[in-house]
């Protein structure tokens, strides 16, 4: 049997590209954190500006922080370098300029360790810059909803367990983006349940040059639904009647008619 102290160790994996003007910001959040133990592994994907120095200058200031440095492979690739490194069982993975509330790591904890059943923990969010915070409304959870669209922000605590069962993140769409949502997809496509903490827990920086932005385009959607309709068949058959469509939310209804007419 695992000692309780590691069976309670909470990973937290910060990939880190080209953020350090932030790094240290969220480090500190991480270690504000109530619960512990905890292990905080910074991985720099390969920055082209200061990162790397800035993340060794925390770590001289903080030594229990773990730096990784990798040649750039994207975040999933920074991600599951991290994870593959992690000594938790439970990991949280944090953006170089996200920001977390002291308490919700240990609230997460709480329900990984009671329920079992509960695969996914997360809270609820903000998005926020310069000029001050937005609400966000994220919608609840279910497969259904999740074959749509992603309700889930990427920094949810889940166990690490979970993360090989799945597959691990998928490095093939680093140019796609949207990573977060297959993953999940993976994870959840078949069972486990998904619990939202009941406060705000999570703070996610808005920036210029997010890779939100970048990939939002039509091009970049047709690749990322493709690679989903072809990573996840069976599932969008099981949700939607058929393949995920360009006008998401008109999946199921178009594949339902073109099912009564024998077209797919």
């Amino acid at each position: 049997m695992q000692p309780l102290e590691n069976k309670n160790l909470v990973s937290v994996i910060i990939p880190c590209y080209n953020q350090g003007k932030y790094l240290k910001e969220t480090v500190i959040s991480a270690l504000n954190s109530s619960h512990k133990p905890l292990e905080i592994i910074v991985v720099n994907d390969g920055s082209t500006d200061d990162s790397l120095m800035i993340a060794q200058e925390i770590q001289q200031e903080f030594p229990q922080i773990e730096i990784i440095d990798q040649e750039n492979g994207g975040v999933s690739s920074a991600r599951n370098t991290g994870i593959e490194a992690a000594k938790g069982e439970i990991i949280l993975p944090l953006d170089g300029d996200d920001l977390i509330s002291e308490n919700y790591i240990e609230e997460a904890v709480k329900v990984l360790n009671s329920k079992p059943e509960v695969k996914v923990v997360y809270c609820q969010g903000i998005k926020f810059d310069e000029s001050g915070q937005k609400s966000w409304n994220l919608k609840p959870f279910s497969r259904h909803e999740l074959a749509l669209d992603n309700m889930i922000f990427h920094a949810a605590l889940y166990r690490k367990a979970d993360w090989k069962r799945a597959g691990k993140y998928s490095v093939e769409m680093r140019y796609m983006g949207r990573e977060d949502w297959e993953f999940w997809i993976k994870m959840l496509k078949d069972e486990g349940e998904v619990e939202q903490l009941p406060f705000i827990g999570y703070y996610y920086r808005l920036t210029p040059t997010s890779k939100r932005k970048k990939t939002a385009t039509t091009e970049k959607k047709r690749e990322r639904i493709a690679f989903l309709n072809q990573q996840h068949q069976e599932f969008f058959k099981r949700e939607l009647n058929g393949p995920l469509r360009m006008q998401r939310s008109w999946s199921k209804p178009y594949n339902t008619l073109l099912k009564i007419f024998n077209l797919i």
